[in-house]
């Protein structure tokens, strides 16, 4: 190892034997040391980081002056200088990229025909970072304002020269969140009408980022066009049908065997989720009809297919986890209930040092045919008080194909998203009489518990009564 790498190592190795004894040391001791060792762990940390920028920054400047195969990256088998500061640092992916973002803000790069080493983007952050006055996150926080901004040089400096005096201020000391509201001011202060026009500013700004699975949950970030935006909310208003927002969705309780023993509708709140749930589940159902259309392209060969790995004996006893591709954390077994009752299932059988022995896929999805009969039979989404058109559903199997249910149209029904999600845990039961679908709903929308033949079809619906009569 290099002197620096030595040296670092021997630092590493001293605070290695404080953090040992750091927790008895601190239970004993009063708020104010508590606090002290916290702003100068701080501290160190801040320094720490401003090396892994630094060594970062060259790695950077290295990659950028030869050819691919020469690259650092390259040659240390990674595709790039984030997967490459990931490794070698074990941090997440995405405090690896802040790492990257920093190292090129502050980097002070060698002009190639000269040999000159020429000034950082942020003169001043780098000098904060290199004192231990802001860290990763605060040159991130102020990079991020400015990047893509088109004020000119000077106005940039002026503005990094008043946030690393901030940074390292001899009274309060300003956090990296307190940082990017401060060069957020500066930003609309020198572009307080907008240099570009709005159009082009927004067309540069739109984006949409997925962020890390947290507590089963994927967060979304990000800003639409306009039209973008409407168009979305029109497709969300034909999953949704808006006309009955904000009032209460009558429960029809009715029966078309006998209409004398119809005792009305029951005025209740069918649909319990609020206005931001109602779209994430518009936008699956998008989503799913968008895939299902054979519209999009190809993706590995085939429609884009969203694939779920579940064990055999997790999926028929309703315990353990299921996986999605790449993404380490598990999503429940019902979810995976859900993506195979309308996909395809395959069977891959392992030995037991991994090697896969057999693949059988078995016939479990629903055919065109089978669809449009199906459709015609229901109409539209079976639940009561549901208005989800046909074309957006998805076909349930009312006995579920792990249990020996065929794929057939006496064991098929039409479900939207929302209500194949939850069906088993929402109140709602459904069961085939003769090939014919019957609901029994919650105690809220019949008292009596009662199995009635649902439909939604016109057709289907006419004929009902034209055999009574």
């Amino acid at each position: 190892m290099t002197d620096l790498a030595d040296a670092l190592a021997e630092l590493g190795d001293a605070l290695g034997g404080l953090s040992a004894s750091a927790g008895e040391r601190l239970r004993i001791g009063a708020d104010s040391d508590v606090l002290a060792a916290l702003a100068a762990a701080g501290r160190v940390r801040r320094l720490a980081e401003a090396v892994v920028v630094e060594a970062t920054a060259v790695i950077v400047e290295r990659d950028e002056l030869v050819g691919h195969a020469d690259r650092v990256t390259t040659r240390y088998g990674c595709r790039h200088p984030s997967e490459l500061v990931q490794r070698a640092t074990r941090v997440s992916g995405r405090t690896a990229a802040d790492v990257v973002a920093a190292a090129k803000a502050v980097r002070r790069s060698t002009a190639p025909s000269t040999g000159e080493v020429l000034p950082a983007e942020f003169p001043g952050m780098r000098e904060a970072l290199v004192a231990g006055d802001a860290g990763l996150d605060g040159v991130v926080a102020v990079a991020g304002v400015f990047r893509g901004s088109l004020i000119g040089r000077e106005a940039l400096l002026a503005a990094d020269e008043e946030l690393a005096g901030a940074a390292a201020g001899a009274g309060a000391r300003v956090s990296a969140d307190e940082l990017r509201a401060m060069a957020q001011v500066w930003a609309a202060y020198f572009d307080p009408d907008g240099a570009e026009p709005v159009e082009a500013r927004a067309i540069r700004k739109r984006g949409l980022t997925f962020g890390r699975p947290t507590d089963g949950l994927v967060p979304i970030r990000g800003g639409l066009l306009p039209e973008v935006a409407a168009q979305f909310q029109l497709c969300v208003d034909s999953v949704l049908n808006p006309r009955v927002d904000g009032a209460p969705v009558p429960g029809p309780c009715f029966t078309e065997d006998d209409p004398t023993t119809a005792d009305g509708p029951f005025e209740s709140t069918a649909d319990t989720r609020t206005a931001t749930q109602k779209r994430h589940d518009a936008l699956a159902v998008l989503l799913t009809a968008a895939a299902a259309s054979g519209e999009l392209p190809m993706l590995g060969g085939a429609a884009p297919t969203l694939v779920v790995q579940v064990r055999e004996e997790d999926l028929a006893t309703g315990r353990g986890y299921a996986h999605l591709p790449g993404e380490p954390e598990p999503i429940s077994i019902a979810a995976a209930r859900h993506v195979a009752c309308a996909g395809v299932m395959q069977r891959v059988v392992c030995g037991d040092a991994g090697r896969i022995v057999s693949i059988t896929t078995l016939d479990r999805v629903f055919t065109h045919h089978q669809r449009r009969a199906v459709t015609l039979r229901d109409g539209g989404c079976l639940i009561p008080g549901c208005d989800v058109p046909p074309q957006w559903c998805e076909i349930h199997h009312v006995i579920e194909h792990s249990r020996g249910g065929p794929t057939h149209t006496d064991n098929g029904v039409l479900l939207c998203w929302f209500h194949h999600r939850t069906i088993d845990t929402g109140g709602w039961q459904i069961r085939m009489i003769d090939g014919i679908p019957h609901v029994r709903g919650p105690s809220w929308w019949d008292t009596e518990g009662r199995w009635r033949p649902a439909s939604k079809s016109p057709t289907v619906r006419r004929e009902r009564i034209a055999l009574r009569t």
